[in-house]
């Protein structure tokens, strides 16, 4: 095994030693809300916004995007386990403002290795063979926070699964301060109809 599997396991074990009653938690959040966010590995949704385990549903993917797979998630969350409000909440800083369909695309057809960037971009290192699939996938790429929060929750509000009387909120984690950010034209978007 790897290090990191020791680690994880170690850490685990610490876990189960405090587990105390949590088996005990209902599957419905207790808090009966959902957010979609990113899964930028600085971000902290149970700090960030108070968690404790059993309290809400946490969907995470690359930007936080209302993707049909989160839009899934959270009609799920709703329809059979109860939650009555839905946060949006993307980031600043976040790696999906740093490219688009097509570069991703011509990384992806270089090779399958990590990419490099640096201040002139991203670079493959055309090591191994690559696929040109990723050309024919919408990464939901981001350049503009405020717009991108905007539109996933359009898009959520919108969608012919989502009840109107789900109220959908719509920030930007400030990577810098840890403060959520209240983007207006989405909290509009997101109001019960």
């Amino acid at each position: 095994m790897s290090k990191l599997v020791d680690e994880v396991l170690a850490a685990n074990a610490e876990y189960v030693a405090d587990f105390g009653d949590k088996g005990d938690l209902p599957m419905p959040p207790g808090r009966q809300f959902a957010i979609l966010t990113c899964m930028d590995a600085r971000l902290d949704p149970a700090k960030y916004a108070g968690l404790a385990e059993g309290d809400a549903h946490v969907i995470r993917n690359a930007g936080g995007r209302a993707s049909d797979d989160a839009i899934r998630s959270l009609v799920i969350s709703y329809k059979l386990l109860g939650t009555k409000e839905w946060f949006v909440i993307h980031h600043t800083d976040c790696g999906m403002e740093t490219f688009n369909n097509e570069i991703m695309g011509d990384l992806l057809s270089g090779s399958l290795k990590t990419a490099s960037v640096d201040e002139s971009g991203w670079h493959d290192s055309n090591a191994g063979g690559g696929t040109n699939d990723g050309r024919y996938i919408e990464w939901l790429t981001i350049s503009d926070q405020a717009k991108s929060v905007l539109h996933d929750v359009e898009r959520i509000r919108n969608s012919s699964m989502v009840p109107g009387d789900i109220p959908i909120y719509g920030y930007i984690y400030d990577c810098k301060t840890g403060s959520l950010i209240e983007v207006p034209e989405a909290i509009e978007a997101g109001k019960v109809v």
